[in-house]
């Protein structure tokens, strides 16, 4: 006999074989043994669930002459026949080819006979919502009721394209995807029955990739070892022939889009597509990445949930120490609609290049979300300026207090500022005048949020600053950069501004709440014209 692909080969012969659809095996070991098996059944589930696994195990439980704790036996002449696809009491139908009304109806007459040997005949429908309108209609009346030694197990993948009068004749069994555990443990039974020795990491990066498919799993494995055929199974091996990247390139390119370093997150892709790894699963990957990412910003206590190693774990938060989560949602949403992209482009590495430069970038994407990120990287820039110009100015004041203080002969005192007098409406009119010299005067990032903000004077003559952006009235409400605004007011009038920072929506109309003051002319009267006139 030639070779047998490996998830055939160690497709469960019995129940306790299936693994991770504890709740669906229970449930029918319980009706074989009391005898209350139905007539017709539903496996709804992904890909490499076992539902036809479980269905052929059902067929030969049904049909078993000693059944083991509601299994088959294995070992009479019906489970044998069974096994070996001989039995004619179990018809296997495949609805992708055979769709028609023609085929349902052959399947009417023979439900008219009787098995010859033993208790059920047993129709396995497999991709069962490719059935036609018409094939639906014609099974309907024998599904309700067939005769009594007629099974039907229908299996899909797209429940959702089942009709409801299929759906309500049916026992539906819903297949979990399979954990990542569950997987890893499985193909190290394979490979320990087969005598390979493969690496740990190995194995589950392959119970990772299958996404809760087992037979997934198991091709997988099966390629992994046909490539590296007579050698020890490793990590960087299985990576190879995936065409998969390890998690420490993921964490560079990250590093890199956060730093807004479009070379180095372009040099990275190009290493990546020398190596010959696919695209699409490096994207697909990436967006896993950032996923965790995400779960160890919203909490410590996501180990199971993430999935990784423990190494790769505390790297993971030391990294998200230092990110913005609403960063990170961002590029998941971008990456993710990338992945969509892919699946049918010609060109994917130029794609892919454009969506790294857009998000070195930010200045080029219109969505709210990018402007958030520009936000973040012209604060960082504010920072580090407003930590030199501090370092810069107290070094300043310092030698001019100094300098004044032993002119005097007085002790130097730190700290010193002089007190400015309170700014009155006359004032405020003579700010609002001079309110583009004060913006050019500006340093950045303070010149660019403040343009498109609007002057208004509220009680106790207070200026009153309006944004259309939260995060920006927020900002210099208090802290830091209130303090920097108010010494440019302040050094710019001479006097003290009392100002407060307001949010307006960006579809209300400014004039129907605030007076704006930049809309009013003011003259301004010097005291020499008040002498002459």
């Amino acid at each position: 006999m030639g070779y047998v692909a490996l998830y055939r080969k160690f497709r469960p012969p019995v129940f306790e074989d299936v693994k991770g659809q504890d709740h669906i095996v229970t449930t029918l070991k319980n009706q074989i043994k009391s005898d209350r098996v139905g007539h017709a059944y539903l496996f709804c589930g992904t890909r490499g669930t076992g539902k036809t696994s479980v269905a052929k195990i059902l067929a030969k439980a049904v049909n078993c002459e000693h059944p083991v704790d509601g299994s088959p036996c294995g070992e009479c002449e019906m489970c044998r026949e069974i096994a070996a696809g001989n039995s004619m009491n179990v018809i296997e139908i495949d609805a992708a080819s055979n769709n028609g009304v023609d085929n349902v109806r052959e399947i009417i007459d023979e439900v008219s006979y009787s098995p010859t040997k033993g208790k059920r005949k047993v129709y396995i429908i497999d991709e069962v919502h490719m059935l036609s309108a018409g094939a639906f209609n014609a099974l309907l009346k024998t599904l309700e009721e067939p005769p009594s030694y007629v099974m039907f197990i229908l299996a899909t993948t797209e429940v959702q394209k089942i009709p409801i009068t299929i759906l309500s004749r049916c026992q539906r069994y819903d297949f979990h995807r399979i954990t990542i555990d569950t997987i890893e443990g499985r193909l190290r039974e394979v490979v320990d029955s087969e005598g390979i020795t493969v690496e740990e990491r190995a194995l589950r990066y392959i119970a990772k990739t299958a996404d809760g498919s087992m037979r997934d799993s198991l091709s997988l494995l099966d390629q992994c070892l046909a490539f590296n055929y007579g050698q020890e199974l490793t990590y960087d091996k299985v990576l190879g022939v995936l065409g998969a990247v390890d998690t420490e390139v993921f964490s560079r390119l990250f590093n890199a889009l956060y730093r807004q370093d479009a070379n180095e997150a372009l040099t990275i892709l190009a290493d990546i597509v020398i190596q010959g790894r696919e695209l699409n699963q490096f994207v697909n990957d990436f967006v896993w990445y950032l996923r965790n990412l995400m779960l160890v910003q919203a909490s410590d206590q996501m180990e199971d949930v993430i999935d990784i190693s423990s190494d790769n774990l505390k790297a993971l938060k030391e990294q998200a120490e230092g990110a913005d989560i609403d960063t990170v949602l961002r590029y998941i949403r971008i990456f993710s609609e990338l992945s969509s992209q892919l699946r049918y482009a010609t060109q994917k590495r130029i794609i892919i290049e454009i969506t790294l430069i857009k998000i070195c970038k930010p200045q080029m994407d219109k969505a709210e979300d990018a402007l958030e990120d520009r936000l973040r990287v012209l604060e960082q820039h504010d920072e580090e300026h407003t930590k030199l110009l501090k370092g810069i100015q107290s070094g300043q004041v310092s030698v001019v207090a100094g300098a004044a203080a032993a002119s005097a002969g007085k002790p130097v005192s730190q700290g010193q500022k002089k007190t400015l007098d309170r700014a009155v409406p006359e004032d405020i009119k003579r700010l609002v005048n001079d309110w583009p010299r004060i913006l050019a005067r500006m340093e950045n990032p303070m010149k660019t949020y403040l343009q498109k903000a609007r002057l208004s004077l509220g009680n106790n003559d207070i200026l009153q600053i309006v944004f259309d952006n939260k995060q920006l009235s927020d900002k210099y409400s208090n802290g830091t950069s209130s303090e920097e605004l108010q010494d440019v007011l302040d050094q710019a009038l001479g006097k003290h501004v009392e100002f407060e920072t307001r949010f307006i929506e960006p579809q209300v109309v400014f004039e129907e709440n605030y007076v704006n003051l930049q809309a009013i002319n003011f003259d301004i009267v010097t005291e020499d014209e008040e002498k002459e006139n």
